[in-house]
């Protein structure tokens, strides 16, 4: 079966034993495995990083809707039930053109999160650390005002944060310096809700909290997109009751072995087996 094939397959009838599908552009979208692991401990999952061609933050609209259906081809010809989108820069680039090509729920990362945001804050004052192609796109801020009008949104980007993070750098004072430096501006407004919005960042928390203080709301995508999905799957009689142990599979598209030792940072465990696999085939 080709991926055209895979992708017009209808798949109105889901199992709910099938495994949830979460794809990234690397190692970042680990944290909103870990997330939604936390939170339906006894999902299947299936995660797949397109490490081959990270970052997806320097290249067009065009083929970043490319490459994410190619990612989304790939995780619904392993039988999920629902696809979470992993990734900022394809949440804000290619979420709707997914949900238009596949019948099954499509989950991204700005949505829960912006949502998270709006609730949290008290003062109507939000930040935003990110991505510079993230906070570039302006997704995070329109997705929030959609929900209410009249916030005050100060994004950041943080681009060293990301080699920070996979170097394993979580306490180091070159991350507190680099944190300082970052932060420095949201620190001194009248921010009081941070937004995270980069999966990566979750990891460098700690290093955050200490840098803005604990009058600050922080607000974790991941942990946003588990409760909208945990909340989906219960909706439509998707959550996994089988008392069976849960399942989870890892593939990447380059370097494998990287990947693993930084995942296993991420998630605090050893990995069975990473795969590497070639997109646009199956």
């Amino acid at each position: 079966m080709d991926t055209s094939e895979i992708r017009n397959s209808k798949f109105k009838i889901r199992n709910p034993d099938s495994p949830i599908g979460i794809f990234d552009s690397g190692v970042g979208g680990l944290t909103v495995f870990r997330a939604i692991e936390q939170r339906l401990p006894n999902e299947s999952l299936i995660y797949l990083g397109d490490t081959a061609r990270i970052p997806y933050g320097v290249r067009s609209p065009a083929t970043i809707e490319r490459y994410a259906l190619e990612c989304a081809t790939f995780v619904q010809s392993r039988g999920v039930k629902a696809i979470v989108i992993a990734c900022n820069t394809a949440s804000a680039l290619a979420a709707n053109y997914l949900r238009s090509q596949f019948e099954l729920p499509i989950t991204g990362v700005i949505r829960p999160g912006s949502r998270r945001a709006v609730e949290k804050t008290r003062n109507g004052h939000i930040g935003v650390i990110a991505t510079e192609a993230t906070v570039g796109s302006g997704a995070y801020e329109r997705a929030m005002l959609a929900i209410r009008s009249g916030l005050e949104i100060t994004s950041r980007a943080c681009p060293l944060f990301v080699p920070l993070a996979e170097e394993g750098w979580l306490n180091h004072p070159v991350t507190r310096q680099v944190a300082e430096e970052y932060l420095a501006e949201l620190r001194s407004s009248r921010v009081d809700t941070l937004v995270l919005g980069c999966t990566h960042y979750p990891i460098l928390r700690p290093v955050i909290e200490q840098t803005m203080g604990d009058h600050i709301s922080y607000v974790d995508s991941g942990e946003a997109v588990a409760d909208e999905i945990a909340k989906l799957l219960e909706e439509r009689g998707l959550i996994r009751r089988d008392e069976q142990p849960r399942v989870e599979e890892f593939y990447v598209t380059d370097s494998a072995e990287r990947f693993r030792r930084v995942a296993e940072l991420f998630l605090g465990r050893p990995l069975e087996s990473v795969v590497t696999v070639k997109l646009g085939t199956v």
